[in-house]
């Protein structure tokens, strides 16, 4: 059986906003850690993958995954996790290939591929912290 999920929505302007903000400010701390303000563009890049394509990994299982699945907890949770893992795999590869491309950076071992999504769960698990104490709707209540 499944339940009546609300789609999620948001202006795309909100999101561009938000996930342009987050990956300019951090993109910042990396430069800084990188050896100087000279590395910030591609750093801002590059934290545009799990920001904005983040986004985008929680979108689709929110408006198309969620909805076909049981409503029961356990299976959404593990639903949720695995997406955040796959989503994060895939967007660490693509940072990974960005960062060769574009930087010059050596190419990183492949052995650890599964470090990004295990990464990715942790963003997330703190965003929804973030959003449980600002009462908004979170994976913690499973209402978000």
């Amino acid at each position: 059986m499944t339940s009546q999920w609300q789609p999620y929505r948001e202006p795309l302007r909100t999101t561009i906003l938000r996930t342009g903000t987050i990956a300019i400010v951090v993109g910042a701390l990396i430069a800084r850690l990188w050896g100087g303000m000279a590395r910030w563009p591609i750093a801002t890049l590059l934290v545009l993958w799990p920001s904005f394509g983040g986004h985008w990994v929680e979108v689709w299982f929110l408006n198309w995954l969620r909805p076909r699945l049981s409503s029961a907890r356990g299976l959404q949770v593990a639903a949720r996790l695995g997406t955040w893992f796959v989503g994060g795999t895939c967007l660490a590869i693509g940072m990974a290939l960005t960062a060769i491309e574009l930087a010059g950076f050596p190419p990183a071992r492949w052995l650890a591929w599964w470090l990004g999504g295990l990464a990715f769960i942790g963003i997330e698990l703190v965003t929804h912290l973030v959003l449980q104490l600002r009462g908004r709707p979170s994976f913690y209540i499973g209402r978000g």
